[in-house]
């Protein structure tokens, strides 16, 4: 009798544990997925402005061609214009994006975190504005799928930083700061475009993918560079829930850890042979 009630103690004890362990899971992978994220995306960050501000300082703009065909045309000023707005825009987003992130800044200097938001919110905007100009002036060079993978991508950045922007206003915490993680998981999809274009390179010498970007895989990427990164997002927005339970957490854990070390990966091969090179040569110009 005795063995059988010190068993069931010791299971009750087990259902005890799981909710906090699967609490303390959560947050450390969150934590750990966090600080890969700011310091990967602050890296692309300078190298965006460092790549394509600096080929617009040295007046050699056919490099911005170089990355992705056709953003640079000497006889549309207006195409030109709204993608280097993007592109501007893009690096600032996520430098400040990511330094909104860290909860240390929120806490510690609150009036900074509200006037970087600003200019964050404002960023996202014009990125979003400027992105969404050229493929309605001059298109995409993938066509209709890519037209309307991108533009999809823009509006849901606009809306994002307009909810964001929203909330807070009217003092809606918790929604605001699920609309700011939306926000950044759309802010990051230029930085994984690259890196997923990278590793499909790598590992599969380009299969499914055309000069002109209308290949399956071209076409499958117009849409990968972000709507996995809301799916994430919407795991861990539900799974920080109060309510939510031990599973969920744990199955959400288990998703952040394994973007962490895709981003780990991809972060050190991108550093060592394109994003460090390109900032080392543009820093002494500054």
């Amino acid at each position: 009798m005795e063995k059988a009630q010190l068993e069931t103690l010791n299971t009750a004890t087990d259902y005890q544990r799981l909710p906090r362990l699967s609490a303390t899971l959560l947050r450390w992978s969150s934590v750990v997925l966090v600080a890969t994220v700011w310091f990967s995306a602050c890296l692309f960050g300078l190298y965006i402005l460092a790549f394509y501000a600096a080929a617009l300082y040295e007046g050699d703009m056919q490099r911005w061609n170089e990355v992705l065909p056709g953003l640079y045309d000497r006889g549309s000023a207006a195409t030109t214009s709204g993608i280097g707005l993007h592109f501007a825009t893009g690096g600032i987003i996520l430098i400040l994006g990511s330094i909104q992130l860290m909860s240390s800044v929120r806490e510690r200097y609150p009036a900074a975190h509200r006037w970087i938001g600003r200019v964050y919110i404002l960023a996202s905007l014009l990125a979003a504005v400027g992105g969404l100009s050229f493929i309605i002036l001059k298109g995409t060079i993938g066509g209709t799928v890519m037209d309307i993978g991108f533009a999809l991508y823009g509006i849901l950045m606009f809306v994002a930083a307009v909810q964001t922007y929203r909330h807070i206003r009217a003092g809606r915490l918790e929604k605001h700061r699920a609309w700011a993680l939306r926000l950044y998981a759309l802010a990051i999809g230029s930085w994984l475009y690259r890196m997923d274009y990278g590793f499909w390179f790598f590992f599969t010498n380009g299969i499914g993918h055309t000069k002109t970007f209308t290949g399956p895989f071209d076409q499958v990427m117009a849409f990968f560079f972000y709507l996995p990164n809301l799916l994430v997002t919407e795991a861990f927005i539900r799974a920080r829930a109060y309510r939510a339970s031990p599973v969920l957490k744990i199955l959400a854990s288990f998703m952040l850890l394994l973007a962490t070390s895709f981003l780990i990966l991809g972060t050190y091969f991108f550093t060592i042979h394109y994003w460090g090179p390109a900032i080392l040569k543009w820093l002494p110009t500054l």
